[in-house]
Protein backbone atom coordinates (compact mmCIF):
# COMPACT_ATOMS: atom_id res chain seq x y z
CA UNK A 1 0.00 0.00 0.00
CA UNK A 2 1.44 3.05 -1.17
CA UNK A 3 2.06 6.18 1.60
CA UNK A 4 -0.92 8.54 -0.79
CA UNK A 5 -3.28 5.79 -0.65
CA UNK A 6 -2.88 5.29 3.12
CA UNK A 7 -3.30 8.57 3.44
CA UNK A 8 -6.42 9.25 1.47
CA UNK A 9 -7.87 6.25 3.23
CA UNK A 10 -6.77 7.88 6.98
CA UNK A 11 -8.60 11.32 6.06
CA UNK A 12 -11.67 8.98 4.26
CA UNK A 13 -11.93 7.37 7.90
CA UNK A 14 -11.84 10.73 9.84
CA UNK A 15 -14.67 12.04 7.73
CA UNK A 16 -16.64 8.84 8.40
CA UNK A 17 -15.95 8.97 12.00
CA UNK A 18 -16.76 13.04 11.95
CA UNK A 19 -19.87 12.96 9.60
CA UNK A 20 -21.55 9.56 12.16
CA UNK A 21 -20.50 10.72 15.36
CA UNK A 22 -22.78 11.25 17.90
CA UNK A 23 -21.14 13.03 20.81
CA UNK A 24 -22.94 11.75 24.34
CA UNK A 25 -24.41 15.61 25.08
CA UNK A 26 -25.35 16.17 21.65
CA UNK A 27 -28.35 18.08 21.42
CA UNK A 28 -31.13 15.88 19.71
CA UNK A 29 -33.73 17.05 16.59
CA UNK A 30 -36.63 16.79 19.89
CA UNK A 31 -34.58 18.66 21.99
CA UNK A 32 -34.51 21.57 19.12
CA UNK A 33 -38.35 21.36 18.09
CA UNK A 34 -38.83 21.56 22.02
CA UNK A 35 -37.50 25.10 22.50
CA UNK A 36 -38.67 26.40 19.37
CA UNK A 37 -42.00 25.86 20.80
CA UNK A 38 -41.12 27.79 23.37
CA UNK A 39 -39.03 30.53 22.78
CA UNK A 40 -39.84 31.28 18.90
CA UNK A 41 -40.51 34.87 18.40
CA UNK A 42 -42.45 34.63 15.82
CA UNK A 43 -44.53 31.31 17.31
CA UNK A 44 -44.55 33.48 20.18
CA UNK A 45 -46.21 36.75 18.67
CA UNK A 46 -48.82 34.57 17.04
CA UNK A 47 -49.79 33.28 20.18
CA UNK A 48 -50.47 37.06 21.79
CA UNK A 49 -51.96 37.81 18.53
CA UNK A 50 -54.43 35.11 19.29
CA UNK A 51 -55.40 36.46 22.61
CA UNK A 52 -55.34 39.78 21.09
CA UNK A 53 -58.27 38.07 19.01
CA UNK A 54 -59.77 36.92 22.19
CA UNK A 55 -61.10 39.98 23.67
CA UNK A 56 -63.14 41.18 20.44
CA UNK A 57 -65.62 38.13 22.16
CA UNK A 58 -66.14 40.36 25.20
CA UNK A 59 -66.02 43.40 23.07
CA UNK A 60 -68.74 42.10 21.08
CA UNK A 61 -71.15 40.46 24.15
CA UNK A 62 -71.28 44.54 25.49
CA UNK A 63 -73.23 45.54 22.42
CA UNK A 64 -75.88 44.67 24.75
CA UNK A 65 -74.90 45.11 28.11
CA UNK A 66 -76.00 48.34 29.98
CA UNK A 67 -74.49 51.65 29.89
CA UNK A 68 -73.91 53.55 33.02
CA UNK A 69 -72.79 57.05 33.08
CA UNK A 70 -72.40 59.70 36.19
CA UNK A 71 -71.74 63.28 35.29
CA UNK A 72 -71.20 66.30 37.69
CA UNK A 73 -71.84 70.43 36.92
CA UNK A 74 -70.55 73.06 39.11
CA UNK A 75 -71.17 76.70 38.76
CA UNK A 76 -70.60 80.28 40.00
CA UNK A 77 -72.94 82.89 38.56
CA UNK A 78 -73.71 86.72 39.47
CA UNK A 79 -76.31 89.11 38.67
CA UNK A 80 -76.98 92.57 40.01
CA UNK A 81 -74.59 91.72 42.89
CA UNK A 82 -76.64 88.14 44.32
CA UNK A 83 -73.93 85.54 44.00
CA UNK A 84 -75.84 81.92 43.42
CA UNK A 85 -73.97 78.46 43.34
CA UNK A 86 -75.04 74.82 41.41
CA UNK A 87 -74.22 71.65 41.69
CA UNK A 88 -75.75 69.52 39.58
CA UNK A 89 -75.10 65.58 40.06
CA UNK A 90 -76.52 62.64 37.80
CA UNK A 91 -76.34 58.93 36.97
CA UNK A 92 -77.54 57.48 33.68
CA UNK A 93 -78.52 54.40 32.80
CA UNK A 94 -78.55 53.48 28.90
CA UNK A 95 -80.00 49.66 28.08
CA UNK A 96 -80.09 48.14 24.82
CA UNK A 97 -83.24 46.27 24.11
CA UNK A 98 -82.85 45.34 19.84
CA UNK A 99 -80.44 46.42 17.71
CA UNK A 100 -81.11 44.51 14.87
CA UNK A 101 -79.46 41.44 16.33
CA UNK A 102 -76.12 43.30 15.12
CA UNK A 103 -74.44 42.22 18.90
CA UNK A 104 -75.68 38.60 18.05
CA UNK A 105 -74.14 38.42 14.92
CA UNK A 106 -70.91 40.29 15.95
CA UNK A 107 -70.72 37.86 19.09
CA UNK A 108 -70.78 34.89 16.72
CA UNK A 109 -68.35 36.57 14.18
CA UNK A 110 -65.95 37.34 16.92
CA UNK A 111 -66.17 33.54 18.02
CA UNK A 112 -65.36 32.43 14.26
CA UNK A 113 -62.63 34.79 14.20
CA UNK A 114 -61.33 33.14 17.30
CA UNK A 115 -61.63 29.85 15.89
CA UNK A 116 -60.04 30.89 12.73
CA UNK A 117 -57.11 32.37 14.75
CA UNK A 118 -56.52 29.19 16.76
CA UNK A 119 -56.19 27.23 13.70
CA UNK A 120 -54.07 29.61 11.78
CA UNK A 121 -51.93 29.53 15.49
CA UNK A 122 -51.63 25.51 14.88
CA UNK A 123 -50.61 26.49 11.27
CA UNK A 124 -47.95 28.88 12.47
CA UNK A 125 -46.44 25.97 15.18
CA UNK A 126 -46.28 23.50 12.04
CA UNK A 127 -43.84 25.85 9.95
CA UNK A 128 -41.96 27.10 13.46
CA UNK A 129 -41.63 23.15 13.56
CA UNK A 130 -40.74 22.78 10.18
CA UNK A 131 -38.38 25.86 9.82
CA UNK A 132 -36.35 23.93 12.93
CA UNK A 133 -36.26 21.21 11.37
CA UNK A 134 -34.69 22.51 8.54
CA UNK A 135 -32.85 24.95 10.62
CA UNK A 136 -31.31 21.68 12.57
CA UNK A 137 -30.48 19.73 9.33
CA UNK A 138 -29.06 22.26 7.76
CA UNK A 139 -26.09 23.19 10.41
CA UNK A 140 -25.47 19.71 10.70
CA UNK A 141 -25.06 19.38 6.72
CA UNK A 142 -23.18 22.49 6.39
CA UNK A 143 -20.67 21.51 8.99
CA UNK A 144 -19.89 18.18 7.46
CA UNK A 145 -19.35 20.03 4.19
CA UNK A 146 -16.67 21.88 5.85
CA UNK A 147 -15.19 18.91 7.20
CA UNK A 148 -14.99 17.65 3.88
CA UNK A 149 -13.77 20.40 2.52
CA UNK A 150 -11.26 20.95 4.77
CA UNK A 151 -9.86 17.33 4.35
CA UNK A 152 -9.97 17.92 0.92
CA UNK A 153 -7.41 20.40 1.07
CA UNK A 154 -5.34 18.68 3.72
CA UNK A 155 -4.96 15.90 0.99
CA UNK A 156 -4.48 18.78 -1.62
CA UNK A 157 -1.19 20.58 0.46
CA UNK A 158 -0.18 16.48 0.52
CA UNK A 159 -0.03 16.24 -3.45
CA UNK A 160 1.17 19.72 -3.58
CA UNK A 161 4.55 18.69 -1.11
CA UNK A 162 4.38 15.32 -3.08
CA UNK A 163 4.95 17.18 -6.44
CA UNK A 164 7.50 19.93 -4.73
CA UNK A 165 9.66 16.61 -3.72
CA UNK A 166 9.05 14.60 -6.97
CA UNK A 167 10.37 17.80 -8.66
CA UNK A 168 13.42 18.44 -6.85
CA UNK A 169 14.54 14.83 -7.88
CA UNK A 170 13.70 15.31 -11.25
CA UNK A 171 10.63 12.73 -11.62
CA UNK A 172 8.06 15.19 -11.62
CA UNK A 173 7.38 18.73 -13.94
CA UNK A 174 6.69 22.23 -12.97
CA UNK A 175 3.22 21.43 -14.59
CA UNK A 176 2.25 18.86 -12.03
CA UNK A 177 3.40 21.39 -8.93
CA UNK A 178 1.07 24.41 -10.73
CA UNK A 179 -1.96 21.65 -11.20
CA UNK A 180 -1.88 20.84 -7.52
CA UNK A 181 -1.25 24.21 -5.94
CA UNK A 182 -4.13 25.70 -8.32
CA UNK A 183 -6.33 22.70 -7.18
CA UNK A 184 -5.53 23.42 -3.34
CA UNK A 185 -6.13 27.51 -3.47
CA UNK A 186 -9.30 26.23 -5.34
CA UNK A 187 -9.68 23.93 -2.15
CA UNK A 188 -8.90 26.95 0.15
CA UNK A 189 -11.74 29.33 -1.05
CA UNK A 190 -14.49 25.95 -1.39
CA UNK A 191 -13.43 25.85 2.44
CA UNK A 192 -13.96 29.20 3.08
CA UNK A 193 -17.12 29.06 1.65
CA UNK A 194 -18.13 26.41 3.89
CA UNK A 195 -17.50 28.17 6.82
CA UNK A 196 -18.86 31.07 6.25
CA UNK A 197 -22.34 28.87 5.40
CA UNK A 198 -21.98 27.21 8.92
CA UNK A 199 -21.83 30.75 10.40
CA UNK A 200 -25.13 31.67 8.53
CA UNK A 201 -27.14 28.48 9.18
CA UNK A 202 -25.76 28.66 12.65
CA UNK A 203 -27.43 31.88 12.56
CA UNK A 204 -30.85 30.28 11.34
CA UNK A 205 -30.88 28.14 13.59
CA UNK A 206 -30.67 30.46 16.22
CA UNK A 207 -33.32 33.05 15.18
CA UNK A 208 -35.71 29.98 14.76
CA UNK A 209 -34.71 27.51 18.30
CA UNK A 210 -33.49 30.78 20.35
CA UNK A 211 -29.89 29.09 20.95
CA UNK A 212 -26.81 28.90 19.19
CA UNK A 213 -26.51 25.15 18.10
CA UNK A 214 -23.87 22.63 20.05
CA UNK A 215 -23.30 19.21 19.15
CA UNK A 216 -26.29 18.41 17.14
CA UNK A 217 -27.17 14.46 16.91
CA UNK A 218 -27.85 12.91 13.03
CA UNK A 219 -31.82 12.34 13.08
CA UNK A 220 -33.36 9.76 11.27
CA UNK A 221 -36.49 10.09 8.74
CA UNK A 222 -40.32 10.51 10.73
CA UNK A 223 -41.48 7.25 9.13
CA UNK A 224 -43.79 6.34 12.02
CA UNK A 225 -46.15 9.44 10.89
CA UNK A 226 -45.85 8.69 6.73
CA UNK A 227 -48.79 7.35 5.46
CA UNK A 228 -48.90 4.87 3.10
CA UNK A 229 -49.14 6.49 0.43
CA UNK A 230 -49.71 9.71 -1.65
CA UNK A 231 -52.98 9.79 -2.35
CA UNK A 232 -54.06 9.09 1.84
CA UNK A 233 -51.36 12.26 2.79
CA UNK A 234 -53.70 14.33 0.47
CA UNK A 235 -56.70 13.12 2.33
CA UNK A 236 -55.30 13.48 5.35
CA UNK A 237 -54.14 17.36 4.64
CA UNK A 238 -57.55 18.37 2.97
CA UNK A 239 -59.41 16.99 5.88
CA UNK A 240 -56.94 18.41 9.02
CA UNK A 241 -54.40 20.66 7.80
CA UNK A 242 -55.29 24.18 10.01
CA UNK A 243 -54.45 26.44 7.20
CA UNK A 244 -57.74 25.22 5.64
CA UNK A 245 -59.85 25.49 8.79
CA UNK A 246 -58.73 28.68 9.40
CA UNK A 247 -60.08 29.77 5.76
CA UNK A 248 -63.56 28.14 6.29
CA UNK A 249 -63.66 29.82 10.24
CA UNK A 250 -62.90 33.04 7.65
CA UNK A 251 -65.89 32.10 5.80
CA UNK A 252 -68.28 31.56 9.13
CA UNK A 253 -66.98 35.01 10.65
CA UNK A 254 -67.60 36.73 6.79
CA UNK A 255 -70.99 35.10 6.71
CA UNK A 256 -71.92 36.75 10.15
CA UNK A 257 -70.63 40.12 9.12
CA UNK A 258 -73.19 39.97 5.93
CA UNK A 259 -75.76 39.74 9.10
CA UNK A 260 -74.24 42.12 10.76
CA UNK A 261 -74.58 45.29 7.92
CA UNK A 262 -78.25 44.30 7.39
CA UNK A 263 -78.89 44.66 11.11
CA UNK A 264 -78.20 49.05 10.09
CA UNK A 265 -82.01 48.78 8.24
CA UNK A 266 -83.16 47.54 11.39
CA UNK A 267 -85.08 49.34 14.29
CA UNK A 268 -83.30 49.86 16.83
CA UNK A 269 -84.84 50.05 20.67
CA UNK A 270 -83.26 50.85 24.09
CA UNK A 271 -84.58 51.84 27.49
CA UNK A 272 -83.06 55.19 29.51
CA UNK A 273 -82.83 56.10 32.67
CA UNK A 274 -81.41 58.77 34.97
CA UNK A 275 -81.59 60.41 38.29
CA UNK A 276 -80.91 63.88 39.14
CA UNK A 277 -80.09 66.25 41.82
CA UNK A 278 -79.46 69.66 41.67
CA UNK A 279 -78.37 72.32 44.48
CA UNK A 280 -78.50 75.53 44.67
CA UNK A 281 -77.41 78.32 46.92
CA UNK A 282 -78.41 82.26 46.54
CA UNK A 283 -77.38 84.91 49.12
CA UNK A 284 -80.04 84.91 51.99
CA UNK A 285 -82.81 87.07 50.47
CA UNK A 286 -83.51 84.19 47.61
CA UNK A 287 -85.08 80.45 48.36
CA UNK A 288 -82.50 77.97 47.96
CA UNK A 289 -82.74 74.49 48.20
CA UNK A 290 -81.95 70.40 46.28
CA UNK A 291 -84.63 69.46 43.86
CA UNK A 292 -84.32 65.44 42.75
CA UNK A 293 -85.37 63.82 39.37
CA UNK A 294 -85.58 60.99 38.07
CA UNK A 295 -86.79 60.00 34.36
CA UNK A 296 -87.61 56.39 32.79
CA UNK A 297 -88.12 55.96 28.75
CA UNK A 298 -87.75 54.05 25.66
CA UNK A 299 -85.92 55.01 22.96
CA UNK A 300 -86.77 53.99 19.24
CA UNK A 301 -85.17 54.58 16.08
CA UNK A 302 -86.24 53.26 12.66
CA UNK A 303 -83.81 54.13 9.94
CA UNK A 304 -85.23 55.34 7.26
CA UNK A 305 -81.79 56.83 4.74
CA UNK A 306 -78.57 57.24 5.57
CA UNK A 307 -77.02 58.53 2.49
CA UNK A 308 -76.17 54.89 1.36
CA UNK A 309 -73.52 53.99 4.01
CA UNK A 310 -75.26 50.87 4.96
CA UNK A 311 -76.44 50.00 1.55
CA UNK A 312 -72.82 49.65 0.73
CA UNK A 313 -71.35 48.13 3.83
CA UNK A 314 -73.62 44.88 2.88
CA UNK A 315 -72.45 44.98 -0.29
CA UNK A 316 -69.16 44.94 0.97
CA UNK A 317 -69.56 42.12 3.19
CA UNK A 318 -70.71 39.98 0.90
CA UNK A 319 -67.81 40.41 -1.57
CA UNK A 320 -65.66 39.94 1.66
CA UNK A 321 -67.77 36.45 1.90
CA UNK A 322 -66.94 35.72 -1.69
CA UNK A 323 -63.26 36.31 -1.37
CA UNK A 324 -63.17 34.34 1.73
CA UNK A 325 -64.96 31.54 -0.10
CA UNK A 326 -62.51 32.04 -2.56
CA UNK A 327 -59.45 31.93 -0.42
CA UNK A 328 -60.69 28.62 1.30
CA UNK A 329 -59.95 27.02 -2.39
CA UNK A 330 -56.58 28.76 -2.61
CA UNK A 331 -55.48 27.47 0.47
CA UNK A 332 -56.55 23.44 -0.93
CA UNK A 333 -55.03 23.94 -3.52
CA UNK A 334 -51.66 25.27 -1.76
CA UNK A 335 -52.27 22.20 0.21
CA UNK A 336 -52.35 19.62 -2.07
CA UNK A 337 -49.36 21.32 -4.20
CA UNK A 338 -47.56 20.95 -0.74
CA UNK A 339 -48.18 17.67 -0.13
CA UNK A 340 -47.55 16.48 -3.49
CA UNK A 341 -43.85 18.20 -3.32
CA UNK A 342 -42.89 17.02 -0.25
CA UNK A 343 -44.09 13.10 -0.94
CA UNK A 344 -42.04 13.39 -4.29
CA UNK A 345 -39.39 14.97 -2.71
CA UNK A 346 -38.99 12.47 -0.03
CA UNK A 347 -38.87 9.53 -2.77
CA UNK A 348 -36.45 11.41 -4.66
CA UNK A 349 -34.36 11.65 -1.96
CA UNK A 350 -34.53 7.99 -0.68
CA UNK A 351 -33.13 7.06 -4.47
CA UNK A 352 -30.56 9.54 -4.40
CA UNK A 353 -29.38 8.27 -1.12
CA UNK A 354 -28.85 5.08 -2.23
CA UNK A 355 -27.33 6.21 -5.56
CA UNK A 356 -25.15 8.43 -4.05
CA UNK A 357 -23.57 5.98 -1.81
CA UNK A 358 -22.82 3.84 -5.09
CA UNK A 359 -21.50 6.73 -6.48
CA UNK A 360 -18.85 7.26 -3.57
CA UNK A 361 -17.74 3.64 -3.42
CA UNK A 362 -17.17 3.82 -6.76
CA UNK A 363 -15.35 7.05 -6.52
CA UNK A 364 -13.16 5.72 -3.89
CA UNK A 365 -12.07 2.66 -5.89
CA UNK A 366 -11.79 5.08 -8.66
CA UNK A 367 -9.38 7.24 -6.72
CA UNK A 368 -7.22 4.42 -5.25
CA UNK A 369 -6.57 3.17 -8.41
CA UNK A 370 -5.61 5.96 -10.10
CA UNK A 371 -3.24 6.68 -6.96
CA UNK A 372 -1.67 3.06 -7.81
CA UNK A 373 -1.18 3.92 -11.15
CA UNK A 374 0.38 7.32 -10.82
CA UNK A 375 2.66 5.32 -8.36
CA UNK A 376 4.36 3.30 -11.52
CA UNK A 377 3.86 6.46 -13.92
CA UNK A 378 0.47 4.82 -15.96
CA UNK A 379 -1.40 8.03 -14.47
CA UNK A 380 -0.48 12.17 -13.91
CA UNK A 381 -1.24 14.12 -10.68
CA UNK A 382 -4.08 15.64 -12.77
CA UNK A 383 -5.37 12.42 -12.61
CA UNK A 384 -5.08 12.01 -8.85
CA UNK A 385 -6.60 15.55 -8.68
CA UNK A 386 -9.60 14.95 -10.37
CA UNK A 387 -10.39 11.63 -8.71
CA UNK A 388 -10.25 13.39 -5.23
CA UNK A 389 -12.67 15.98 -6.15
CA UNK A 390 -14.97 12.90 -7.79
CA UNK A 391 -14.91 11.36 -4.27
CA UNK A 392 -15.41 14.99 -2.49
CA UNK A 393 -18.29 15.83 -4.80
CA UNK A 394 -19.75 12.29 -4.37
CA UNK A 395 -19.76 12.35 -0.59
CA UNK A 396 -21.31 16.29 -0.36
CA UNK A 397 -23.34 14.78 -2.83
CA UNK A 398 -24.18 11.89 -0.31
CA UNK A 399 -24.53 14.22 2.68
CA UNK A 400 -27.18 16.61 1.18
CA UNK A 401 -29.28 13.41 0.31
CA UNK A 402 -29.40 12.19 3.44
CA UNK A 403 -30.24 15.83 4.48
CA UNK A 404 -33.32 15.55 2.17
CA UNK A 405 -34.56 12.89 3.39
CA UNK A 406 -34.89 13.30 6.84
CA UNK A 407 -36.01 17.00 5.96
CA UNK A 408 -38.72 15.84 3.24
CA UNK A 409 -40.26 13.59 5.67
CA UNK A 410 -41.21 16.19 7.96
CA UNK A 411 -42.53 18.09 4.75
CA UNK A 412 -44.87 15.61 4.18
CA UNK A 413 -45.87 15.27 8.27
CA UNK A 414 -46.17 19.30 8.30
CA UNK A 415 -48.20 19.77 4.88
CA UNK A 416 -50.88 16.90 5.98
CA UNK A 417 -50.84 19.15 9.14
CA UNK A 418 -50.11 17.09 11.83
CA UNK A 419 -46.65 18.25 12.89
CA UNK A 420 -47.71 19.33 16.09
CA UNK A 421 -45.93 19.12 19.82
CA UNK A 422 -48.36 16.76 20.81
CA UNK A 423 -47.69 13.94 17.55
CA UNK A 424 -43.95 14.47 18.02
CA UNK A 425 -44.21 13.86 21.54
CA UNK A 426 -42.16 17.01 22.58
CA UNK A 427 -41.37 17.11 26.32
CA UNK A 428 -42.60 20.76 26.37
CA UNK A 429 -45.91 21.94 28.00
CA UNK A 430 -48.30 22.37 25.31
CA UNK A 431 -50.03 25.87 24.75
CA UNK A 432 -53.58 26.27 24.97
CA UNK A 433 -55.35 28.77 23.45
CA UNK A 434 -58.50 28.22 25.07
CA UNK A 435 -57.67 29.02 28.10
CA UNK A 436 -57.13 32.39 27.94
CA UNK A 437 -60.08 32.65 25.73
CA UNK A 438 -62.78 31.08 28.54
CA UNK A 439 -61.24 33.37 30.96
CA UNK A 440 -62.22 36.71 29.61
CA UNK A 441 -64.94 35.97 27.20
CA UNK A 442 -67.35 36.73 29.58
CA UNK A 443 -65.43 39.27 31.50
CA UNK A 444 -67.65 42.21 32.60
CA UNK A 445 -64.95 44.42 34.23
CA UNK A 446 -61.62 44.28 34.97
CA UNK A 447 -58.42 45.49 33.67
CA UNK A 448 -55.39 42.62 34.92
CA UNK A 449 -54.96 40.74 31.70
CA UNK A 450 -55.59 36.79 32.67
CA UNK A 451 -51.92 36.63 33.37
CA UNK A 452 -51.62 39.12 35.93
CA UNK A 453 -50.63 42.14 33.81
Amino acid sequence: MTFFRRRMIAALAVSVSMVMAMPAGAETLAGALAKAYQNNSTLNSERAGVRVTDEDVAIAKSGMRPRINGAANAGLASRGGVESRSLDVSISLNQPIFDGFQTRNNVASAESSVRAANAALANQEITTLLNAVNAYLDVIRDRQIAALRAQSLEFLQEQVRSARSRLDVGEGTRTDLAQAEARRQEALAQLTAARAQVAASEAVYRQVVGEAPGSLQQPSAISKLLPSGLNQAIAIALSEHPAIAARKHGVDAASFGVKVAEGAFLPQLSAQAQVKSEFLDTSPSASDGTTNSASLGLNLSVPIYQGGESSARVRKSKEQLGQARILVDVTTDEVRQAVTRAWTGYQAARESVAANRELVSAAQLALNGVIEERSVGQRTTLDVLNAQSDVIAARIGQVSAERDVVAASYAIVGAMGRLSATRLGLQVATYRPEEHYNAVKDKWYGLRTPDGR
